[in-house]
């Protein structure tokens, strides 16, 4: 799922070298501001089959909270 995950990012970053960890901060490790956050949500939305309220993206800070709420919405 990671892996996914990281296509989607790289979309959304200038560094496409970027590898995730569950620990980067999707703000600023990734160096999403908030607009590329929400249209990002909205691809991983697409690809995973969840859907993502507003209130929980204000609430996701880290790649993992992101991949957790993944597995639990699926």
């Amino acid at each position: 799922m990671i892996d996914q995950l990281q296509e989607i990012v790289r979309l959304y970053t200038a560094d496409e070298s970027i590898v995730l960890k569950g620990e980067m901060v999707l703000l600023t490790d990734l160096g999403l501001n908030s607009y590329e956050l929400v249209e990002m949500v909205c691809e991983v939305e697409a690809k995973f089959g969840v859907e993502i309220p507003d209130k929980a993206i204000r609430e996701l800070k880290t790649v993992q909270e992101l991949l957790d709420y993944i597995s639990a919405h699926e």
